[in-house]
């Protein structure tokens, strides 16, 4: 009977991990695909253009519009409702959209979309790797937010210096960082999916799964752009 009920245990907390990680790739792909769609047509909006990067303050106004997203959002999550949660997640995105539609207007069609694909299979790869390895990534966390740290430094005194060299640096240091953040946010999702109590409630589990998907989707957009910068051919 004990190894029955603990076989049973063992399923049940299988199918509640799957749950959690399916819901976190899904809103994790919903926003991709709302910042790809919102980045697209502002691209093709002469009126849009003109809005976001005919006018600096416009510009970077909604870059700190979503870091102040990102940072409210990890800090007040747990305090929100989950649906608040959900929508400022999909705002960021919309937004995020907004801001990166430049490339389509620096890069061809066809390596945008190359790259892209060069990118998911990178981040599958590494989220695969995060899923299934007996290794603990947990040491790796504080070597990579050094590397994020350097880039995100790196990449301010480059807007001064515009130094192409800096940029082909900053790129090949950033996939490396953003190749181990993905590994690493995916192992500590699939640790926080198994140790998530039976009873929690429904909207606990969104919010954690919102805050999952926000981590990689950052991974993935920073990963794209970084690989963006090597390979992108210019129009």
């Amino acid at each position: 009977m004990t190894n029955t009920a603990t076989t049973r245990q063992t399923e049940r907390t299988q199918v509640m991990v799957n749950s959690f990680i399916r819901s976190v790739y899904n809103w994790m792909a919903f926003g991709l695909a709302l910042t790809g769609v919102v980045a697209y047509f502002t691209a093709h909006n002469p009126t849009m253009q003109q809005l976001i990067f005919g006018n600096r303050m416009v510009f970077f106004g909604l870059i700190i519009a979503e870091l102040g997203m990102v940072f409210y959002l990890s800090a007040r999550i747990q305090k929100m409702e989950a649906s608040t949660a959900t929508g400022l997640f999909l705002l960021y995105a919309a937004v995020n959209g907004l801001t990166l539609s430049f490339i389509f207007l620096v890069y061809t069609g066809t390596s945008i979309a190359q790259v892209f694909f060069i990118c998911a299979a990178t981040f599958v790869a590494c989220s695969i790797y995060g899923m299934t390895t007996k290794r603990d990534l947990t040491s790796w966390g504080n070597f990579l937010f050094m590397g994020l740290i350097g880039i995100i430094i790196a990449s301010v005194v480059n807007i001064f210096m515009q130094s192409a060299a800096m940029q082909m640096i900053i790129s090949y240091i950033g996939v490396l960082v953003f190749v181990g953040l993905t590994a690493y946010d995916t192992q500590k999702l699939k640790n926080m999916a198994m140790t998530q109590p039976a009873d929690i409630e429904a909207g606990v589990v969104r919010k954690g799964a919102i805050m999952g998907a926000l981590s990689l989707y950052l991974d993935f957009i920073n990963l794209f752009i970084m690989l963006l910068h090597i390979f992108g051919g210019r129009e």
